[in-house]
């Protein structure tokens, strides 16, 4: 018998435990170096670049301001007043641009690089606006006001953000370093104001010197305004993005450099285009028949008309001789001062030779003098072909002299180095109320021009319109006779050739229901006894005068009068408007 077989389970061995290796303690991580940070920048640091840019940016705010000045002064006249306003509209508007700066004091950097980005783009473009407001739409008064009330809020909000500037980059680092980089900083804010006013200052005058003796007579009007903008840009641009750029962010940064250079892209195109734009302007105020256009020192000279008619000349944007009937003003503004003795005649202005023509006609006149103060006028007078044909050669005749001169300064030591005394005095001037030498209507140059006057000699005057500007007028009789002449008033009429004749006479081109333009004369002789009007026993014949026409002018004159006005001296002119 087979015993079964039990199984025994098989016996476990128990294996000592496995000690696990203990690994040794890490040591404990040290703890990383704070960042450095950045090495603070102090005002000294940021103080020379400053400065350098705050000279710059006044030298072209006040290139902007004397920019306005004088091209509204050209297209509208009264100098005074243009300066008045110009000047007083912006000094207001800088105040609201410091109170403006305000808002941007938290983004400085970026605020002031838009500013001075704004102002090159209006300063710059100012002169173009306004010669396209006076050319195409004529008028440009309001557009000088918005200018400089742009141009002025700008301006104004330069020194706040600068401020601003100086002062973060003075409280630029962290704890006890700052304070102690900074303290002598935010010690010295008087200081630093001082600096930037100094700056701004010293900025304006020099701008104020390259204006008249720089930029104009080697870029003119339009082309030193886009210069000057160009090198707006450049600085405030510059300053920003190079001296400040950690202030800015990576899109405020992005935002400069597309705005700059935009407005330096717009201030090249218009650079180049600038020819252009003049010559189209000046077609739109002189119409398609201009023959010669030149800007002497002084003013701007253009010659219109064909080939076979009379020219007309244009002196500063207006109408100072107009071909068609300039013999009617010339002849009454000549003869009736040539009754008596005329061997010696003395004309004050006159660069265009015409009163010179009419006094030459006279046999008996020995010299003729022609006190001009620019140059320009009398070398286009002799060259250009209708204009010397008009003047009837008048600059080759060799009784004639002419003297380039300031006629008020030549006339104050005229009468020391005369021997002789001029029989007739000829003053041909423009209206009062639109020449910046309104000296040449004071008591005190009719007291000067009595001095080289000889006893019996006459002295005839353009006054302006009689019908049109009356004050003025009148205020011209109240001078001379305050100066010691007896007046007669006189006028003559004549029509403008389509174009606004401006305050030299009446407005009234095309023969309206109004009657045509008119200019004011006034003829004077030393004494308190009004001299006759007539003609010279030896008159030439005569287009447009005779006894009855000067009889009939002097009561048209006569009917005007008003009330009695004080007259017009060098400390106080009365002359505007």
């Amino acid at each position: 018998m087979i015993e079964p077989t039990v199984t025994m389970p098989p016996t476990r061995v128990r294996q000592p435990p496995v000690r696990r290796r203990e690994r040794p303690p890490r040591p404990p991580r040290s703890p990383k170096p704070p960042r450095s940070p950045r090495p603070p920048r102090s005002a000294e640091a940021v103080r020379f670049p400053v400065l350098a840019v705050v000279f710059v940016c006044a030298a072209c705010g006040l290139v902007y301001e004397l920019e306005l000045v004088a091209l509204a002064s050209y297209l509208i006249g009264d100098s005074v007043t243009q300066a008045s306003v110009v000047l007083s509209v912006m000094v207001f508007a800088m105040g609201v641009g410091s109170l403006l700066a305000k808002r941007l004091r938290c983004r400085a950097a970026v605020g002031f690089g838009l500013v001075e980005a704004g102002l090159a783009l209006i300063g710059g473009c100012s002169a173009l606006a306004l010669y396209a407001a006076f050319a195409w739409l004529g008028e440009s008064r309001y557009v000088v006001v918005a200018f400089s009330l742009a141009i002025g809020v700008l301006i104004g909000a330069e020194i706040p953000l600068l401020m601003s500037l100086i002062q973060r980059a003075a409280g630029d680092g962290s704890g006890s370093a700052r304070r102690q980089a900074s303290a002598g900083e935010q010690d010295d804010a008087a200081g630093t104001v001082a600096d930037l006013f100094a700056a701004d200052y010293v900025g304006a005058l020099v701008g104020g010197l390259a204006f008249p003796f720089l930029l104009l007579p080697w870029l003119g009007q339009l082309t030193g305004a886009l210069v000057t903008g160009a090198v707006n840009v450049i600085a405030g641009g510059g300053l920003v993005l190079w001296v400040f750029r950690r202030d800015l962010t990576a899109r405020s940064r992005a935002l400069l450099i597309g705005v700059n250079m935009s407005v330096l892209a717009v201030l090249a195109t218009a650079t180049v285009l600038v020819d252009d734009f003049e010559e189209a302007a000046r077609r739109a105020v002189y119409g398609d028949r201009v023959r010669v256009a030149v800007h002497t020192d002084l003013q701007e000279v253009v010659v219109t008309g064909g080939r076979e008619g009379p020219p007309d000349l244009f002196l500063d944007g207006r109408l100072r001789v107009a071909g068609q009937d300039e013999y009617r003003y010339h002849e009454a503004l000549v003869h009736p001062a040539m009754k008596g003795p005329h061997a010696r005649v003395l004309i004050v202005g006159g660069g265009d030779g015409l009163a010179a023509r009419e006094a030459l006609r006279y046999p008996g006149v020995t010299s003729v003098t022609v006190v001009e103060l620019d140059p320009g006028v009398v070398r286009l007078a002799r060259t250009d072909p209708a204009l010397a044909t008009l003047n009837a050669q008048a600059f080759r005749d060799p009784r004639v002299r002419v003297v380039y001169a300031d006629a008020f300064n030549w006339l104050r030591g005229a009468a020391d180095r005369l021997q002789e005394r001029y029989d007739v005095v000829i003053s041909d001037l423009p209206d009062p109320g639109i020449t910046p030498s309104t000296k040449l209507y004071s008591e005190e140059f009719y007291g000067l021009a009595a001095r080289v006057l000889a006893g019996s000699g006459r002295f005839a005057v353009h006054a302006g319109s009689v019908t049109d500007r009356p004050h003025t007028y009148w205020t011209v009789d109240a001078t001379l006779r305050a100066a010691g002449f007896a007046t007669r008033p006189y006028s003559a009429s004549g029509r403008t050739p389509g174009f606004a004749a401006g305050p030299d006479r009446a407005d009234r081109t095309g023969g309206t229901e109004q009657g045509p333009g008119d200019w004011g004369f006034l003829l004077a002789v030393p004494g308190d006894r009004p001299p006759a009007l007539g003609l010279a026993p030896d008159v030439p014949r005569l287009r447009s005068l005779g006894a009855g026409t000067l009889e009939a002018a002097a009561r048209r004159a006569e009917r005007a009068r008003g009330a009695e006005l004080p007259p017009s001296t060098l400390v106080h002119p009365r002359y505007g408007g």
